[in-house]
């Protein structure tokens, strides 16, 4: 059991260490939310953050925002999700298609399917992991 979740650790690092860009699924523009504060704290470490919620219009953390994956026109290293479990599986579609390296589904959100069709893309899936908390750890 310890090799699995070191095996794990070591991925997370090594996909934390090598990637810049983090789209951002369902980042909200309100800055009391979790996936804005997630977000922002990402940026401030960094990273160069993307988001993406078709209901919002303009921009959030300073930057351009995109209705949907597709849309973005620069390469992502990782897409990070603040949606419900069951409209995951979408999202791991549209992950696959624009080249993105890696799904990764925050703290309380899990979908097998969702994670089947990351991986068999060849996306390295994180999933009920919250990516502020596992990047302060590397």
């Amino acid at each position: 059991m310890m090799s699995v979740q070191h095996s794990e650790r070591e991925i997370i690092k090594q996909l934390l260490t090598e990637a810049r860009t983090i789209a951002v699924v369902g980042l909200s523009d309100k800055p009391d939310r979790i996936s804005y504060l997630v977000a922002a704290n990402m940026q401030a470490s960094g990273y160069h953050i993307i988001p993406v919620n078709p209901l919002v219009k303009g921009s959030i953390l300073n930057e351009q925002v995109y209705a949907s994956l597709a849309d973005i026109p620069i390469p992502v290293d990782i897409v990070n999700v603040f949606r419900r479990s069951e409209h995951t599986p979408e999202v791991a579609q549209e992950a696959a298609d624009i080249g993105a390296k890696a799904l990764w589904l925050q703290l309380g959100i899990s979908n097998e399917e969702a994670a089947r069709i990351a991986r068999d893309h060849g996306l390295t899936v994180i999933m009920d992991r919250c990516i502020k908390v596992e990047a302060a750890q590397i």
